[in-house]
């Protein structure tokens, strides 16, 4: 997944490798038929500085980027006609729980699914729009009788994880993988014995380097304004360890005694 993966490395990019990039994104079915010159000389920077961004995106070489890109690009796409905002909203959705889905490292799921059920404390950090995730991330895991919590603020992230141990564990959300407080505070949890997971699109991001494992969410387009990222993927990240880890140990009988509970709150 090519494309993806551009969009996913962007933010790490030089500004000389991002016109490279969005050239690549911009005009794709352009550049399978460019020679590594013609694409340097279209995105005005060196050949160097294009052989660095193939390097990037996992390539040893340009022969083999062309050849993967023209057959990433030859897959059928279904086109809409007349898209309103309804149907494009809907289409972004499903495009990028798709791409998720198809790029799964199911290994990795499960070794943190293992995780959570046998670690002390299972804290998630976020900040921004990725906290709801987070805090409904923890209830989630709350309701399974789990010691979870979400922290939004810095300060407490970090007094939280400087206390952590190698009993514990810290999955820490960020669409980019840049928020400097979430790196900062995953950085102290980690030093302190915590095993760290990264739930971001940021693939070469500082949170994805700073952490024991990474799953990668679908990266947005760099033309959208970061104020317009969804947070689909990484809800649907957690939605699927949370059932990994309902499977693993939890009966039918641990939610109808929940059920019970609940049942005199109701009108």
């Amino acid at each position: 997944m090519i494309l993806n993966k551009i969009k996913g490395i962007y933010n790490s990019l030089t500004k000389r490798e991002k016109k490279v990039a969005d050239y690549i994104l911009q005009r794709a079915s352009d550049v399978i038929h460019y020679s590594i010159t013609e694409l340097a000389n279209w995105s005005e920077v060196s050949e160097t500085t294009v052989y660095r961004v193939i390097k990037k995106i996992g390539f040893s070489g340009y022969q083999e980027f062309k050849i993967t890109l023209a057959k990433e690009l030859s897959e059928p796409v279904i086109e809409v006609k007349d898209e309103d905002i309804f149907s494009s909203v809907h289409n972004k959705i499903c495009n990028s729980l798709n791409v998720i889905y198809q790029n799964l490292n199911k290994e990795l799921l499960n070794k943190v699914a293992e995780k959570i059920l046998n670690s002390r404390k299972i804290i998630f950090y976020a900040v921004g729009r990725s906290f709801p995730v987070a805090l409904d991330s923890s209830l989630k895991l709350s309701a399974l009788g789990l010691s979870a919590t979400a922290y939004s603020d810095p300060h407490m992230q970090v007094i939280v994880g400087a206390n952590l141990t190698n009993e514990d564990m810290v999955i820490s959300i960020s669409h980019s993988g840049y928020i400097r407080d979430v790196f900062k505070s995953t950085q102290i949890a980690k030093d302190a014995g915590a095993y760290t997971v990264a739930i971001t699109s940021g693939v070469d991001s500082p949170l994805s380097m700073v952490v024991h494992d990474v799953i990668y969410t679908t990266p947005s387009d760099p033309s959208e304004n970061e104020f317009t990222h969804d947070r689909i993927g990484e809800m649907y990240i957690i939605e699927l360890l949370y059932n990994l880890v309902v499977s693993k140990r939890f009966t039918e009988e641990h939610f109808n005694k929940l059920k019970d509970v609940i049942e005199p709150k109701k009108f």
